[in-house]
């Protein structure tokens, strides 16, 4: 019988326990030989070097070290990263591939909550919860927020920037409710965009026609404040901006001239900079929802991550393709 590979947890602790609960780590003992001790979150130290020295696979998480040609000159056996996270941009020097490492990410396992987080905030948004419960608690002689024509999901028009895992699962999620859905994205023909039940346009018609505009682009030197002053101007009256993705992708300050006078209307769980300051009129805002990153996997959700790793190590033991492989030329176009 071959001998199990060798695996090495890096990430930060606090993680451990909702990724990996004990059902899920003893799944993991029965495929690799799991490095005892705690997680490593320095490879600096002689106890890391070590342990690397004999690793097959790092599994990474949140908080793992930069994994660089010094690090992988520690760990002579390492075959594999198998990240229980979103992206391996912070962690993954170019290195790694070049040394012919295989690299894998439970990125599409953490996009679920984000998309679940998004459609919600779709499906309020277009009722304009967020305004109407701050009329029902402090004005309601406003008028009758019942008659509020205009309001609701139905045959409604939502733009989504980015064909992302993302942006890919709320499209899916979307197209049973009776809207018109427009997809921005550079890298996706028109007929991959009718796959996904979506029209393709530009970004800048997307803004004119959508009446609520998710974002699901990666942060990148080109996208950055994608939705400047410019574009934001383009949104129609009653408009509203949903950004689960980076906060660098949008204009703050325009945002915030276009939500305080009531423009338009935003669900915000990242922002620039992050978090805002305490008194930041977008925290105080009635037409605004500012979160602070909550939209990807936490609490219960993580254990879909840990489930995924799990899978993924069953599969690179068993010598599968894996489901979550990130290649080098990805590297520049991922969040």
């Amino acid at each position: 019988m071959p001998e199990r590979p060798v695996a090495v947890l890096a990430m930060q602790p606090w993680a451990l326990p909702d990724l990996f609960p004990a059902d899920l780590l003893e799944q993991l003992r029965t495929l690799v030989r799991l490095e005892p001790g705690p997680a490593l979150t320095s490879f600096g130290t002689e106890e890391a070097v070590s342990v690397l020295r004999e690793a097959d696979v790092l599994v990474t998480g949140w908080g793992c070290p930069r994994i660089d040609s010094a690090v992988l000159a520690t760990a002579p056996r390492l075959r594999a990263v198998i990240h229980s996270a979103g992206s391996v941009k912070g962690h993954v020097d170019p290195a790694v591939f070049a040394h012919g490492v295989t690299v894998s990410s439970a990125a599409q396992a953490n996009a679920v909550p984000v998309a679940e987080y998004t459609v919600s905030a779709i499906v309020f948004a277009a009722k304009r919860v967020f305004a109407r419960a701050n009329w029902y608690a402090h004005d309601r002689t406003a008028g009758d927020w019942r008659s509020g024509a205009g309001t609701g999901l139905f045959d409604r028009t939502i733009g989504i920037i980015g064909a992302s895992r993302t942006g890919r699962l709320v499209l899916d999620r979307l197209r049973p409710h009776n809207v018109r859905l427009l997809l921005a994205d550079p890298f996706v023909t028109a007929q991959e965009a009718r796959a996904l039940g979506a029209e393709l346009v530009g970004t800048d018609e997307l803004c004119r026609r959508s009446e609520l505009v998710s974002v699901h682009a990666p942060a990148l030197p080109e996208t950055h404040h994608l939705l400047d002053a410019r574009r934001l101007a383009l949104l129609q009256d009653g408009a509203t901006l949903i950004n689960t993705a980076r906060g660098s992708l949008v204009d703050t300050v325009a945002l915030t001239r276009h939500c305080a006078t009531g423009r338009i209307d935003a669900v915000l769980d990242v922002t620039d900079p992050s978090p805002l300051p305490p008194d930041h009129p977008l925290l105080r805002l009635p037409n605004v929802l500012v979160t602070p990153h909550l939209a990807g996997s936490q609490g219960r959700e993580l254990r879909r991550l840990g489930e995924f790793t799990v899978a993924e190590l069953a599969r690179f033991v068993g010598g599968e393709p894996l489901h979550g492989t990130i290649c080098s030329s990805d590297l520049h176009r991922i969040a």
